[in-house]
């Protein structure tokens, strides 16, 4: 298991960094973020001893879970799932990083429960850039209010957006909805934010999202292997 981990670990890897040359960015341009939900807490530890050091996960109780049996390593948690607002306490406690806020409670929420003993919470804005009822996130029109509100609550660090775009073949199409986000948290720094994180491409489309401007690509199969959720 750990050779093959460590073997496809490596492929992303190199596609992360072909793909920043492919766009004229430098290597490193876009962080590897290792999606680790429904995977036991062994293969974080084989995938760990690979050097890789963050971790995302989309189910608040697997968080807490995995947070206490990796207790001893210096990882760094992202949440990345949708996130109920009775659900908050664990993030604001475990997490370095939220990113998919889109809508003020938890966002006040996290805040509120944030201990004053940890820095504060690293935190992204999701932006629903396809318009996908099924999706969820912020419409694009709304998202700008959202984050100027989220960037004034204390204990967070407001970082940037996040999206998920719609699974589609059509390349103009995928680069149009990863260019919306780029779009739009350029013009959120042209008002006097200073964001620095887009949060965007998965397995099958990290190549489209670094050519947009990712800088946090968030792989999980393409790592771990295909996800049995039947857990």
């Amino acid at each position: 298991m750990t050779d093959s981990l460590s073997s496809r670990l490596q492929q992303v890897r190199l596609r992360l960094d072909a793909a920043a040359a492919a766009a004229g960015r430098a290597p490193g341009a876009a962080a590897l973020l290792a999606v680790s939900k429904t995977f036991p807490a062994d293969d974080l530890r084989a995938a760990y001893d690979c050097g890789q050091r963050a971790f995302g996960e989309n189910y608040v109780q697997e968080l807490q879970q995995k947070c206490e049996a990796l207790a001893g390593l210096d990882i760094e948690w992202h949440f990345i799932g949708p996130l109920q607002s009775n659900k908050t306490r664990v993030v604001a406690e475990r997490a370095h990083w939220a990113h998919s806020i889109d809508r003020l409670k938890i966002a006040e929420r996290l805040s509120a429960q944030r201990p004053d003993s940890l820095p504060p919470l690293n935190v992204c804005v999701q932006v629903n850039v396809s318009g996908e009822d099924s999706k969820s996130g912020c419409a694009p029109e709304e998202a700008a209010a959202l984050v100027r509100a989220v960037a004034a609550l204390p204990r967070l660090r407001l970082r940037g957006l996040m999206c998920i775009p719609e699974p589609t073949q059509d390349a103009a199409r995928l680069a149009a909805q990863f260019a919306r986000l780029r779009g739009l948290l350029q013009q959120l720094n042209a008002e006097g934010l200073a964001l620095d994180t887009l949060s965007m491409g998965m397995s099958a489309d990290l190549e489209a999202a670094v050519a947009e401007g990712a800088t946090l690509v968030r792989v999980g199969s393409a790592i771990f292997g295909q996800r049995d959720y039947q857990h």
